[in-house]
């Protein structure tokens, strides 16, 4: 009897142990699933904020220099649309870093209407350092 007994315990001992070391495996590979996703998404809302911010240059350079501009424009369009839906996942997977991903978007989208080049050209700067601002704070998120 206390045989069966001391096998039983041992068998539920070793199930609990099994399944605890299943659990944290699986919450691990969550949690990196978690990471590489959000890695994506910061890359993704990088390339889009560059993207946008290059044709905001050129746009405005254009528009300033009194040249036609429609078709920089058109392409300033999309470049911002395409800033849309990789903000939104940076927003969802990584709330860590929202605000300095809406900076950076904020300052992308602030290069318009700039008054004159020096303008433009700090406005670009600010862009600049507000996206590695976003590099820096999702690399911290990740790396904690």
């Amino acid at each position: 009897m206390w045989q069966t007994l001391i096998a039983v315990l041992g068998t539920l001992a070793g199930v609990g142990i099994t399944s605890g070391f299943q659990a944290r495996a699986a919450r691990t590979a969550r949690q990196e699933a978690r990471r590489t996703e959000g890695l994506g998404a910061v890359t993704a809302l990088v390339e889009a904020l560059a993207d946008h911010r290059r044709s905001m240059w050129v746009r405005e350079d254009l528009r300033l220099r009194g040249e036609d501009w429609a078709e920089a424009r058109t392409e300033s369009h999309a470049t911002r649309s395409a800033i849309t839906a990789p903000l939104l996942r940076v927003q969802l997977l990584m709330p860590a870093v929202a605000t300095a991903a809406q900076d950076a978007a904020h300052a992308a989208y602030a290069l318009r209407n700039a008054d004159g080049h020096p303008i433009l050209n700090q406005r670009r700067t600010d862009a600049l350092t507000a996206s590695d601002a976003l590099v820096v704070a999702a690399g911290r998120h990740i790396a904690a």
